[in-house]
């Protein structure tokens, strides 16, 4: 999306025409979506409707299934089921990434990403509702078990999802008179030695001990072993039942990348030149999770990490790029010293790691947000966020669970299975019938 806005405010009418394949109707901004899933933001505020932005270009609602470079043609198939071949003459290769996975028992049937505005507020929903269930069973297991919410995964997208939901539900035991904080169980569960990998290892022990003085359980150097039928066991003998459990354990290249003729490295991403051309491929551009960039600030050999920092300004290079290529201007290769990273803990906590400069605590919270409300693209997104950040001061949270959202047609299904069976009634006689008879009795 941000290649395409930039490529139609440089490019002059006629000078190309421009097709955005994408199945969804908007691009989600996802460094806000914990927040998101904290109701800090409108869940809407923290998407772009691409038809909204990007005036001007033919926004095709569908997925690619296979692309053969060699004969420029993609082959689409629309969110109606219609499927075809579309021509053109360059190729932006930006499917992104998907969740990295592993086959653990019970995962595909217990276990939700975050990586989308559904899921982040289906587990909003999810644990207000597990509170609800918590507060009203008197089975103690039962109890237990919606209280317990297990995380997988501890990068940047598993912490802030963690801690925000936390921060949510802390706040939210203040309505339940039988539920205190202490009653809910947080485990946070990563394979590695460490947390937040993407800052310095001091920056990411003092995150542990913050979430441990929250009462959240770390467990480093840990494996989930198996996840069937609500039960979570660990490789270190822990077991336990959980209702909620959240994948963030990273991502990978989108599968799709493996129905093409472009080169691909030994990790499925797209192998990228330093200008952002697919190695060895003429009129074939790429950007963001699903390449492999060469940092040119780094080490020899090493390649940009999957983060919003490099694929804002990877597109921003690739639509300045594209245009210089189609005027047959010299183009210029991508470096970008990595910045840093932020993090939000929750309401007014953070770290920061930026530059080398070290923050914790509320300037690093505010740092986090105002990084990421000057990458968020349009004004008016950026004012509506601003907005609900505003009221936010002035009024509490929402903790209300629409549960019902995961499937809306519940309700109206069990209306009509108890439906009652149309009343036969009894055959009565005319008044003919009666005067045929006789005379009738005393009533």
């Amino acid at each position: 999306m941000y290649t395409a806005l930039r490529l139609r405010q440089r490019l002059r009418p006629g000078e190309a025409t421009l097709t955005v394949v994408e199945p969804h109707s908007y691009m989600t901004y996802q460094p806000f979506l914990p927040e998101a899933a904290a109701g800090n933001l409108e869940p809407r505020h923290v998407v772009v409707p691409l038809r909204k932005v990007l005036r001007g270009c033919d926004v095709v609602s569908g997925r690619v299934t296979r692309v053969a470079h060699a004969e420029r043609t993609a082959t689409v198939r629309t969110v109606g089921g219609d499927e075809y071949d579309l021509g053109y003459d360059i190729l932006v290769m930006a499917p992104g990434s998907v969740a990295r996975t592993l086959p653990i028992p019970g995962l595909s049937d217990l276990g939700v990403g975050f990586k989308s505005v559904a899921e982040a507020i289906y587990l909003r929903n999810k644990v207000i509702g597990h509170l609800d269930a918590a507060a009203s069973t008197r089975d103690p297991a039962e109890r237990s078990r919606a209280l317990t919410f297990v995380f997988i995964g501890g990068g940047y997208a598993g912490i802030e999802a963690l801690a925000e939901l936390e921060d949510m539900a802390r706040y939210a035991c203040s309505y339940y008179p039988n539920i205190c904080p202490d009653d809910l169980r947080w485990v946070l569960v990563e394979a590695t030695g460490r947390i937040l990998p993407e800052v310095s290892p001091a920056m990411g022990l003092y995150t542990v001990k913050q979430l441990e003085h929250r009462g959240i359980e770390v467990r480093l150097n840990t494996r989930v072993t198996s996840l069937r039928d609500g039960r979570v066991e660990l490789d270190d003998g822990a077991a336990f039942d959980a209702d909620t459990v959240v994948w963030t354990a990273g991502v990978r290249a989108h599968p799709m990348l493996a129905r093409t003729d472009l080169p691909l490295d030994d990790k499925g991403r797209l192998r990228a030149n330093p200008f952002l051309q697919v190695d060895g491929v003429e009129d074939a551009w790429t950007a963001g999770d699903c390449a492999a960039v060469p940092d040119l600030s780094g080490p020899a050999g090493s390649f940009t990490s999957p983060s919003a920092q490099h694929a804002v300004r990877q597109a921003r290079r690739l639509a300045e790029n594209l245009v210089a290529h189609l005027r047959d201007r010299p183009i210029e290769p991508y470096c970008h010293r990595y910045a840093g990273s932020v993090a939000s803990l929750g309401l007014h906590r953070g770290v920061a790691d930026v530059y080398g400069i070290k923050l914790r605590g509320w300037p690093a919270w505010f740092m986090h947000r105002t990084y990421h409300l000057s990458r968020l693209p349009t004004f008016n997104r950026k004012a509506r966020v601003l907005a609900d950040w505003t009221l936010a001061l002035f009024f509490k949270r929402e903790t209300v669970s629409l549960g019902s959202f995961a499937d809306p047609r519940a309700e109206f299904r069990r209306a009509t299975a108890s439906e009652p069976a149309p009343r036969v009634a009894a055959a009565r006689p005319t008044a003919v019938g009666r005067a045929a008879a006789g005379p009738i009795g005393p009533v």
